[in-house]
């Protein structure tokens, strides 16, 4: 018998499920509607590995850093502000799913997994190569003002672009400056060679 939760854009419906068996598969549509199962009736769904987040529900910065560095390079972003944004949004969890339906360590929403071509949000590869993707485009959108980006990455684009600065919410403003207290802390670890970085200042309150 198979097991699904229905995940809608425009609202979240929450499903207590029991599963049947220890393996699940996911599949995201066109839509952003996440489909869980235990018995896949379509190759595109992909296999949850939880046995696997239950024994290892954090990631260390070392397991996750040859993830992070194949993301760093194909988007031209500096490895320490990828753990930057991990460490704030989710802890390095990979499992963390947020209120608002945020999922994965980057904390992505469904609808936007999709426009990113991410198929499996709880992997890490899927999710950590999803957001940086996004934020590398937020960079570009808001002329490398980071910011900006990181901005428009907690509170959405169309909120900063209203404002033309950061917007006057002090969750977001709480958010930006975390990441980039994060951002020079990860700086502070690495190589002086290898210390390219985008010149941010912490907003102003």
């Amino acid at each position: 018998m198979t097991t699904q939760i229905a995940w809608a854009v425009g609202g979240v419906l929450l499903c207590s499920v029991q599963l049947a068996q220890a393996e699940i598969y996911q599949y995201i549509d066109a839509s952003g509607t996440i489909s869980l199962t235990n018995v896949p009736s379509d190759i595109r769904y992909r296999r949850i590995d939880l046995e696997s987040s239950r024994l290892h529900p954090m990631l260390t910065e070392r397991e996750l850093a040859p993830v992070i560095s194949r993301a760093s390079r194909q988007h031209q972003l500096h490895p320490a502000l990828i753990r930057a944004v991990i460490k704030a949004e989710s802890d390095f969890n990979p499992t963390a799913v947020s209120r608002a339906g945020a999922i994965g360590l980057m904390q992505l929403m469904p609808q936007t997994a999709v426009r990113l071509d991410v198929r499996d949000l709880y992997d890490p590869e899927d999710n950590i190569g999803g957001g940086t993707k996004y934020l590398r485009q937020l960079l570009d959108r808001f002329q490398g003002n980071l910011p900006l980006a990181l901005a428009a990455y907690n509170a959405g684009e169309n909120v900063v672009e209203r404002y033309r600065s950061l917007p006057p919410i002090d969750e977001t403003r709480q958010y930006v400056r975390r990441v980039l207290r994060y951002y020079r802390t990860f700086l502070l670890k690495e190589p002086a060679a290898k210390k390219r970085i985008i010149v941010a200042s912490e907003p102003a309150s």
